[in-house]
């Protein structure tokens, strides 16, 4: 079980608890703005790109290379961004804080 803070473009706190898959699916499931997961979830898009709280990197890790590939669509993309869709939840992504890109 994981809490996960979102942070939408309007600088709202919402804060989802989920027990599996990834953070993109909960994040559609929860209507959550700012992440549309396009490719369903298969990380050949980048419309579920966040930046991970700095604080935050070591729980969730750094991209994968096939992820930093898919970013470099993304115009804002930085050394703490993630596709959410490659974000497994488990207990050690408890507490994360995610912005949602724009």
């Amino acid at each position: 079980m994981a809490n996960i803070t979102f942070i939408t473009s309007n600088k709202e706190k919402i804060v989802l608890e989920g027990d599996a898959g990834n953070v993109m699916q909960l994040a559609v499931n929860n209507g959550i703005s700012g992440i549309d997961g396009d490719c369903g979830g298969v990380c050949s898009c980048a419309t579920c790109h966040v930046f991970v709280a700095e604080k935050d990197i070591d729980k969730v890790g750094r991209a994968s290379s096939i992820e930093v590939d898919m970013l470099e669509l993304a115009d804002d993309a930085n050394e703490f961004s993630r596709l959410c869709c490659q974000i497994e939840i488990s207990d050690t992504i408890d507490g994360v804080e995610l912005t949602v890109a724009k």
